[in-house]
C-alpha cells in the first residue's frame, strides 16, 4: 500500500463529570438512551464512561472532523442528564464506589474484585486496516518495542483519587492489574496468535476473548490491528497525531514482514519494563530525576526522550507520507511540554496546588476542552 492508504479509526473512551465540581458521574446509561446518542456511544465497566467510535478514513483532516462531531454528540447527550465529558485518561476527583453492573460486566466485576471495580481508565484504540490476518500477525511481531514511545506521547493521566501519582499515563498501571494485558511475543503465524488466545480462554481466566487485553491484538470484528496503548487525548489534535503515529507504525511494519524482513527479538520482559518507563516518564521533563526518560527500542537503553522521539520519526518516516509535518509538529509540542500530564499539572498548581481546589480545576478544564464549540 501507498503511504497514507491504509483506513484508520479511534475509539476513544470518556470521562463523564459533574460541570460544577468535576466529580465522576455515573450517567452512562441515560446518556446513551438521549435521542439519538445510543447510535453512537456505547458504555464500559463503570458508568462515569461513554465511548466514541469513529468511521474508517484515509485522510487526517475527515478523521479529525468526525472525532470532533462524536464528542460534540457526547457532550450534547451528556448536558441532557446535566453532565459533561472530558478527555481524561484517569479521574483527577476520586469517585463513588462502582455499584455492580449487570451482565458480562458483573461477572468480571465478581471474579477480579477490586482490578475490576478501581478500573476507571480511559484509552484512545486505533484500528489500522490490513490485508490479511497473516500480514496483521507480521505487524503485531514487529511494532511491539515502539508502542512504548506511543505509551509516552500520548500519557494524560498523572492524577487518581485526588492525588498526584508522579506517574505521566497511571492509567497504564492501573489497566496492567488485568492478567491478560500488556506487551506479546513474536507468534510468527496467524495459527500461533490463535493458539495463544486460545490457552489463555482455556485456562479459565478471562471470561472470553474480548478479554484478551494485548497491546495492541487483532481486532475480533474488522480487519484491523487495533493499537491500544494509548491515553485518551485531551483534545482532538493530539488523538490525531497518535492515530497517524500508529497507522505509520503498522505500515513499517506490514513492509517489513512482505520483505521478509525478521522480526526483532525483544524480550517481553524488557518490553514490559519498557512500558513501565513510558508510563513513568512521559515525554517531558518533570518535577523528579526520573521524567523524561524512555527506553530506546533499538538499542534497549534508556535514553531522553527527545532522542527516542526522534528515532521513531525516522523509523515511520515514509510511512508518514502527506502526514509527515503535521505529526511532526505534534510530537515537538508534546517535547515542548505539551503531554496531557504536563498540562494538567500546570493546572492543578495555577488553582494552588491542593488535592481539593486542584483536581477539581484539572477536570473542569478537561471538560471545557474537550469538544468546543
Amino acid at each position: 500500500m501507498e503511504p497514507g492508504a491504509r483506513r484508520l479509526g479511534v475509539e476513544e473512551e470518556l470521562l463523564l463529570v459533574d460541570p460544577d465540581d468535576g466529580r465522576p458521574l455515573g450517567l452512562s446509561g441515560a446518556v446513551r438512551d438521549t435521542g439519538e446518542a445510543g447510535d453512537e456511544l456505547d458504555g464500559e465497566m463503570r458508568a462515569e464512561q461513554v465511548e466514541t467510535g469513529s468511521t474508517p478514513h484515509h485522510e487526517a483532516d475527515a478523521l479529525a472532523a468526525d472525532l470532533v462531531a462524536r464528542r460534540r454528540t457526547a457532550l450534547d447527550a451528556a448536558g441532557t442528564q446535566g453532565a459533561v465529558v472530558a478527555g481524561l485518561a484517569t479521574s483527577p476527583v476520586a469517585p463513588d464506589p462502582l455499584a455492580p453492573p449487570p451482565g458480562r460486566y458483573g461477572r468480571i466485576l465478581e471474579r477480579f474484585g477490586p482490578i475490576a471495580s478501581e478500573q476507571l481508565t480511559n484509552g484512545q484504540h486505533v484500528h489500522v486496516e490490513i490485508a490479511s490476518r497473516e500480514e496483521g500477525v507480521g505487524v503485531l511481531d514487529r511494532i511491539g518495542p515502539w508502542l512504548p514511545v506511543l505509551r509516552a506521547l500520548s500519557a494524560n493521566s498523572p492524577f487518581w483519587r485526588d492525588d498526584d501519582t508522579n506517574h505521566a499515563s497511571y492509567r497504564s498501571l492501573v489497566w496492567n492489574r488485568w492478567p491478560s494485558a500488556g506487551p506479546t511475543p513474536v507468534f510468527g503465524s496467524p495459527a500461533a496468535y490463535d493458539a495463544t488466545v486460545a490457552a489463555m480462554i482455556a485456562t479459565g481466566t478471562v471470561l472470553d476473548e474480548g478479554m484478551v487485553y494485548f497491546d495492541a491484538r487483532l481486532a475480533a470484528s474488522f480487519p484491523t490491528v487495533e493499537v491500544r496503548v494509548a491515553d485518551v487525548a485531551g483534545e482532538v489534535e493530539e488523538a490525531v497525531v497518535v492515530a497517524l503515529l500508529a497507522r505509520a507504525l503498522v505500515d513499517t511494519a506490514a513492509r517489513a514482514w512482505a520483505a521478509g524482513e525478521p522480526a526483532p527479538s525483544s524480550p517481553v520482559e524488557a518490553l514490559r519494563l519498557a512500558h513501565w518507563r513510558a508510563a513513568r516518564s512521559g515525554c517531558v521533563p518533570g518535577h523528579d530525576a526520573e521524567a523524561g526518560v524512555l527506553v530506546d527500542p533499538r538499542t534497549g537503553r534508556a535514553s531522553g526522550a527527545d532522542t527516542v522521539v526522534a528515532a521513531l520519526l525516522e523509523h515511520v518516516d515514509t510511512a508518514l507520507g502527506a502526514d509527515r509535518e503535521r505529526v511532526r509538529e505534534g510530537c515537538a509540542r508534546v517535547l515542548a511540554g505539551g503531554t496531557g500530564a504536563a498540562h494538567q499539572r500546570r493546572v492543578f498548581a495555577d488553582a494552588g496546588g491542593h488535592a481539593g481546589d486542584g483536581v477539581r480545576a484539572v477536570a473542569l478544564d478537561a471538560a471545557a476542552r474537550c469538544a468546543p464549540r
